[in-house]
C-alpha cells in the first residue's frame, strides 16, 4: 500500500534546515515578504505599541500578531488595514517593499 499523495510534491528540508530556511529556499517572494514583515514591526514599534498591546485593542490572542510578525501565520487584507489604522500608516505603506 502506498503512502498518502498529498506529500509526493513537497519539498523535503536539507539536513540541518530549518522551515523558514526552506520556506525562503522555495518560495521566491520570501525576501520580499521579509521587507513587508520588517515595516510591520517597525511601524508597530514606532507607534509605541507591544505585541501584547496590539492584541488586545484589536480583540486578538496575542500569538495571532507573534505568529503574523515571524512570518508563521499570512496576514488578511483586512487584517492589514486595522494594523495599519491603529499604527496610524496608510495600508500602501506596507506595500511598498523592495
Amino acid at each position: 500500500m502506498q503512502g498518502p499523495t498529498h506529500t509526493r510534491g513537497m519539498v523535503q528540508p536539507a539536513e540541518g534546515e530549518t522551515r523558514k530556511s526552506r520556506k525562503a529556499r522555495t518560495v521566491p517572494y520570501q525576501a520580499r515578504y521579509n521587507g513587508f514583515l520588517a515595516k510591520l514591526i517597525s511601524a508597530r514599534e514606532e507607534a509605541g505599541f507591544t505585541q501584547r498591546d496590539v492584541a488586545e485593542r484589536l480583540g486578538m490572542f496575542h500569538s495571532w500578531i507573534s505568529k503574523t510578525e515571524s512570518g508563521d501565520r499570512r496576514l488578511d487584507v483586512m487584517e492589514l488595514i486595522l494594523l495599519a489604522d491603529l499604527y496610524g500608516k496608510a495600508p500602501e505603506y506596507f506595500l511598498e517593499v523592495k
